[in-house]
């Protein structure tokens, strides 16, 4: 059934009740996995990732996306995305050669190879797995927030969060409509009907270090789609950065807690 987009530019609501410039309800948490060095898992409206962190550590190569400049004078970073046949509504299993998943493991290797120190971890590794349990669009996004936490929460030095969403243009490309209006952070339904791409900024300030679109779109709505994907990603760096101060304030009252029983 063809996504109707009629009623976005009158009531100026979308389907699921959002305005054009809201963010899904983002959920995000750190150590989720005890057994690995670094762990998160991330909700984005119905989207949901866990991201486990596997080093730095001298150890294989994977067979997922990989990047690194320099060769062995710096850690490779290694990405591997398992998707649950479940997590879609086709229910569709994807083996390790789909086309898809090894380009999002290459863009999402070849982004934190630039942005984590890795001339600190000569002969290394720094391996990234993501499990998707469940897709409803910002699936990239998704799995580059989520691989943001896991980093942080494995101790591995990086120059700053790495955030992504997604934004998006109320009329396909086919309508050639010029006053379509930006949205921001589209579900999966949006993204079917609608042009969109997934951006990625560098902390809150606005350095573009993710950039993907997969659908045509007129070059007069790119720019203003583009800013709207800037603007949302300094609202998730907020999401996330408080995620992380809670995390931070739970293992320092922790660790007053011990240390009085201690000395009691």
């Amino acid at each position: 059934m063809p996504l109707d987009t009629s009623t976005y530019s009158l009531a100026l609501l979308r389907l699921d009740g959002r305005r054009w410039n809201e963010l899904r309800r983002m959920h995000a948490q750190i150590s989720t996995q005890p057994t690995a060095d670094g762990s998160s898992y991330l909700e984005m409206g119905n989207t949901k990732v866990v991201c486990t962190v596997a080093g730095p550590a001298e150890g294989r190569r994977a067979a997922g996306g990989g990047g690194g400049p320099g060769g062995d004078a710096n850690a490779t970073v290694q990405v591997e995305i398992g998707i649950a046949g479940f997590s879609g509504v086709d229910r569709k299993r994807r083996g390790r050669g789909d086309k898809r998943t090894s380009e999002m493991q290459m863009t999402i290797a070849n982004t934190f190879s630039n942005t984590l120190f890795t001339n600190l971890y000569p002969h290394s590794t720094i391996l990234i797995t993501l499990h998707v349990l469940s897709q409803d669009g910002s699936l990239l996004a998704a799995c580059l927030n989520a691989t943001t936490l896991a980093l942080i929460d494995a101790g591995v030095p990086m120059s700053d969060y790495v955030v992504a969403c997604t934004s998006g243009s109320t009329s396909s490309y086919s309508s050639n409509d010029e006053a379509a209006d930006p949205l921001l952070d589209l579900n999966g339904t949006e993204e079917l009907e609608l042009p969109f791409l997934t951006v990625g900024t560098l902390g809150a300030g606005e350095k573009v270090n993710v950039l993907v679109m997969e659908s045509r779109v007129q070059a007069t709505r790119l720019e203003g789609m583009l800013a709207v994907g800037v603007d949302g990603c300094k609202q998730v760096k907020e999401i996330l950065d408080q995620a992380v101060r809670r995390h931070g304030k739970r293992i320092l009252e922790s660790v007053k807690t011990s240390s009085s029983r201690v000395f009691t």
